[in-house]
């Protein structure tokens, strides 16, 4: 054979590979979404917490558009402290982080993130969706309460229901737990509504007497904990009988089979949005991951089916089973006993609650 023919030859048999060179190309493409979707990256408390969300929220949401979500676990205060360096430094490497309700209002949190204006109109109409779903400062992720949370020992004894028992280390022995990061109004807040401080007149805070009654317990604090994983190992490891949790983190516990109980007689509404850092590398990526959660009921019911939440939409309340809603706050509760806190004081003071708070608690 002659070098001309066996080139034909060659040619002849590598054609027809050629012409299947685009098909073959489209499906390693499809079989490999995350290579070409990209990525968004949002820090969460970690634990069982961000273990909840990835399972009905960030796996769905992969599954659906090939975007992969990466998680980074951080304390509130990391969370904080990280985004504004981020912000300050023009190296942002985040695109979304978990903001608390009262902070992600504060003027503060504004400097460091995105305006979501634009982006909530689309959620305007929407109602099975709260009110204030969607705000300039953050999509909201759910509502929930930080509260007194027990040990549950003798079924037959009395069970702690208010911020007094929570003092009171003769009817209820063992030791106790307090947060301790820099948000330190709710634990001051237990000990005005210990000493005799109606709900009503709450705020402002009477900051004095508040460390004076926090004088008479720190004596039985066994824990002071930064993180919600803390507070849940805490429990486990029996190091506290009485503590002030996030519900998320009691219900954690209760569906590891923990013998705990909470009060919503001493509780406070709290909850978490999710903020955007402003110059997001990821954005467009980061406002689809958004835009699923608030148009997700299914995940919503899911995500606080498992933490005992409340999602922002009715439908996914309606979606969630009935032992579920029955650990949720009641319309009494909320009247009667749960205390919402005054966003603005507390924004207003914080530089002055967490100096005292400091000085106080070393």
């Amino acid at each position: 054979m002659n070098q001309g023919s066996t080139i034909a030859s060659f040619f002849s048999r590598v054609r027809p590979l050629t012409s299947l060179l685009p098909g073959m190309l489209a499906v390693f493409l499809s079989s490999s979404p995350a290579w070409t979707a990209g990525q968004v990256v949002i820090a969460t408390t970690g634990g069982a917490y961000d273990k909840a969300l990835r399972e009905a929220w960030f796996d769905p949401f992969t599954k659906k558009t090939g975007i992969e979500v990466v998680t980074v676990a951080a304390t509130n205060a990391e969370m904080r402290a990280k985004a504004a360096a981020m912000v300050k430094t023009g190296n942002v490497a985040w695109d979304l982080y978990l903001e608390g309700e009262i902070q992600a209002g504060s003027d503060k949190h504004k400097s460091i993130t995105e305006d979501l204006t634009e982006f909530c109109k689309q959620f305007s109409t929407r109602r099975d969706l709260v009110s204030d779903a969607c705000l300039p400062g953050g999509a909201r992720l759910q509502s929930t309460a930080t509260l007194l949370a027990y040990k549950i020992g003798d079924p037959n004894a009395p069970r702690p229901e208010s911020w007094a028992d929570m003092w009171d280390t003769k009817k209820f022995p063992g030791g106790r737990a307090f947060p301790n990061f820099d948000d330190p109004w709710r634990v001051l807040a237990a000990a005005l509504l210990a000493d005799g401080v109606s709900r009503d007149t709450l705020f402002p805070l009477d900051v004095d007497r508040a460390f004076k009654k926090l004088d008479t317990i720190r004596p039985a604090v066994t824990v002071w904990w930064k993180t919600g994983d803390q507070s849940v190992q805490g429990f486990r490891n029996g190091d506290y009988t009485l503590g002030q949790i996030w519900l998320t983190r009691a219900r954690a516990l209760q569906n590891e089979g923990y013998p705990i109980g909470w009060s919503y007689k001493a509780s406070f509404l709290v909850g978490d949005r999710i903020a955007m850092v402003r110059g997001a590398p990821d954005r467009e990526e980061a406002l689809k991951l958004m835009a699923f959660w608030l148009n997700s009921p299914e995940a919503q019911a899911k995500a606080c089916e498992i933490l005992s939440c409340t999602p922002p939409s009715s439908d996914a309340i309606a979606m969630m089973s009935d032992a579920a809603r029955k650990t949720m706050p009641t319309t009494s509760d909320i009247q009667n006993n749960i205390v919402i806190p005054d966003a603005k004081w507390i924004n207003d003071n914080t530089v002055m609650l967490l100096q005292r708070w400091n000085e106080w608690v070393r």
